[in-house]
Parts: structure tokens; sequence; C-alpha cells
């Protein structure tokens, strides 16, 4: 049985499944899927276009799959998905995808906090934090483990590589690498997330292969192409540097200065 306060507005073509918990004024559409063991807090709203996984969260005057702030919006059908078990604190906003891809998409066991937002298109992989007032603009890549501190907004189409965390504060305008810490002003990178990876399982032995690898990415002898060049040299077959090198040769926007 679900739990529905009375003074909530719910559509009856809304798609519910089981125990979920809806509290007084929230409001949600029609074309919405909120499936198992959710709860839904106080004054939500939750638009048309979102699909919600199982175990949900979502506080208090919190906004979900509300229409992009995109000019180019044309009212078009899209969506905005929650993977399961994820965290979405009061007043957070999340804005459904537009004819570029269709989709926003949140990932597993995520804690998006107090008033941060995700725009439209962007990804963010699974087990991600965005602390308060976080900021991703459109089409922004998180990969998955990303950190994000608060205050910090994210420049549209910026990817941030899986396992990196960024301070608190800083502007986030050019792609950012996978295993990192970036800091500063501007943006740079600020070492290995050594603590994050051990908690995560890496062993001494891989963290140390990626503290070689990023000497030899950020060397002032070699530009990013020959560092590239030189890393697929010495690391032919391990799994982490080819990812540092794939995020690198598909980095639109250029990586953070080292």
């Amino acid at each position: 049985m679900n739990n529905i306060h009375p003074t909530a507005l719910v559509s009856p073509k809304a798609e519910l499944g089981n125990n979920i918990v809806i509290s007084p004024y929230a409001i949600i559409e029609d074309d919405v899927i909120i499936e198992d063991n959710c709860e839904i807090g106080p004054f939500v709203t939750i638009y048309n276009g979102a699909r919600i996984g199982k175990n949900v969260k979502i506080f208090q005057s919190a906004s979900v799959a509300n229409l992009p702030q995109d000019l180019k919006f044309e009212g078009e059908k899209s969506l905005l998905e929650i993977g399961d078990n994820t965290i979405i604190r009061e007043s957070v906003t999340l804005h459904r995808g537009t004819s570029a891809t269709g989709t926003t998409k949140i990932g597993k066991n995520c804690l998006l906090m107090a008033y941060s937002h995700v725009a439209h298109d962007c990804i963010v992989g699974d087990n991600c934090i965005l602390a308060n007032v976080v900021q991703l603009g459109g089409h922004a890549n998180l990969g998955e483990w990303v950190i994000i501190g608060g205050g910090t907004p994210v420049h549209q189409f910026s990817n941030i590589g899986e396992h990196a965390m960024v301070g608190g504060g800083f502007r986030v305008v050019s792609d950012v690498p996978p295993f990192i810490l970036a800091a500063k002003e501007p943006l740079k990178f600020n070492g290995i997330n050594t603590l994050g990876l051990r908690r995560r399982g890496f062993s001494n032995q891989e963290i140390f292969t990626i503290k070689e690898a990023y000497k030899i990415l950020y060397s002032p002898k070699l530009n990013l192409s020959q560092a590239t060049e030189e890393l697929e040299k010495q690391f032919p077959d391990n799994k982490y540097v080819k990812s540092i090198i794939e995020f690198v040769r598909n980095s639109s926007r250029g990586i953070i200065k080292g």
C-alpha cells in the first residue's frame, strides 16, 4: 500500500510502485513513473517526464523534471531519470533533457545536497555527491564516484572523470580528469584522490601507477599528445591509465592545468 497525504495532488495517470510515501502538498503530474519504496517530501513537485527508481528519497520543495532552461527547447517530450537509492535534498532543481539527447540522467546511490542544480542533458554517474549549491550547466558529464564541493559551478559541456574530487567554491570551466583532486583558482590539478581511491578498494600499487601516469601527463617537457603516447608505451595494459588516456583524447574543452 502507498501512503498518500490527502493534500497531495497526484495524477491518476502517474505510475506508482508499492510502499511509496507522498507527503503534504506534493504535486505529481501525469507522465511520471515512481518505483517501489520511495519517499516524496512536502511541497515537492514532480513534473512530466520523471522516471524515478527504487528507494529514492526526495526532500521538501525539490523540483524534479521541470522544463529545461534552454531557449532552443520547444516542448518536445524528454525525460529525467533518477537511479535507485539516490537522495535528493531540499530545494534541489532537476531539469529534463532536450532534443539534443532526450534525457537527463542521475545514477544510483547519489547524494544531491540542498539547493544543487542539474541542468538539461546532464549525466551524473553512480555514487556521486554534489554538495550544497553545486550548479551543473547543461550537458555536463560526471563519471562514477565524483564528489564536488559546495558552491561550485560547472560550465556547460564540461566533463569530470570517475573518482575525481573538486574542492568547494571553485569554478569548473575545463575538463577534470579521473582519479584526481582539483582545487585553486583557476582550477588546477592538485594531486591524486588517494584517500577516496583507498576507501573504494584501490591497492597501493594501483594508486602508485595512477600517480606515475599523472607525472607523465603533466610533465612540462611533453605536450598532451606526446604525454598520452608515452603513457601508452609505459602502461599498455593498465585499465586505469587507459581511462586517463581516453578521457584526455575525448576532451573537447581541454583538461585543467597542472
